[in-house]
C-alpha cells in the first residue's frame, strides 16, 4: 500500500535538500557500503550504507554524511535510515516487513530508467529527488533493470496513530 508522500510534513524538507544528499553519498566509497543482511531475498546487488538502524546511531556513517544525518534527526519517529543500493540485474524477491507500527520512505536519489517497486498489487517507479512511501509489511518486490545503479535514501518512521491498526490505535491510547 502506498500513501501520498505529501500526507508527511518532512518529506518536502527530503525533497527541497535532495540535492544535498546526494552530494554526500557521491562522497562515499564502493566499500562503505554493505550487503543487506537478509541475503535469502537477493542473489548480488543490494547494498546499504546505514545511518540509523533500529533506532540506533551509526556515529562514524553519520559523521561521514552530516547533513543527511541532520535530515534525517529532523524526521519525528524515524527508526531506520541509509542508502539503499540496487546494483544493475537486482532483484529483490518478494517479501514483507515485520512491524506494522512503521512506514517506509524512499527518496530517490540515482534513479535509472527500468527499476521499479510493487507493494501489493501497485508497480512505481522512483523519481529523482521524490518521495515513496509505502507500508512494507504488504507484500513488496524492488528490481533494477537497467545498466545503472539506482540509489534511494530509505527511512523507516513511526506510524502516525491514525494510521495504525484499530486495536493498536487502542494500546496507544491506553499506554499513552
Amino acid at each position: 500500500m502506498f500513501y501520498d508522500s505529501g500526507d508527511f510534513k518532512f518529506t518536502k524538507n527530503l525533497e527541497s535538500n535532495w540535492l544535498v544528499i546526494k552530494e554526500e553519498l557521491t562522497q562515499l566509497q564502493k566499500a562503505d557500503f554493505m550487503p543487506w543482511p537478509e541475503k535469502y531475498l537477493y542473489k548480488k546487488g543490494w547494498e546499504v550504507f546505514g545511518l540509523y538502524s533500529f533506532g540506533k546511531k551509526l556515529d562514524y556513517n553519520c559523521s561521514l554524511c552530516p547533513e543527511t544525518t541532520k535530515l534525517v534527526e529532523s524526521i519525528p519517529g524515524v527508526t531506520t535510515a541509509g542508502f539503499s543500493s540496487l546494483a544493475p540485474g537486482t532483484h529483490i524477491a518478494p517479501h514483507v516487513g515485520d512491524s506494522s507500527t512503521v512506514l517506509r520512505c524512499h527518496l530517490g536519489l540515482f534513479v535509472p530508467d527500468s527499476c521499479g517497486i510493487r507493494v501489493g498489487n501497485q508497480t512505481k517507479t522512483w523519481s529523482q529527488g521524490k518521495c515513496m512511501i509505502f507500508d512494507d509489511t504488504f507484500e513488496h518486490e524492488a528490481w533494477n533493470q537497467s545498466n545503472l545503479v539506482r540509489i534511494v535514501l530509505l527511512l523507516d518512521f513511526e506510524k502516525p496513530i491514525s494510521q495504525l491498526p484499530h486495536k493498536e490505535q487502542k494500546r496507544g491510547l491506553e499506554v499513552g
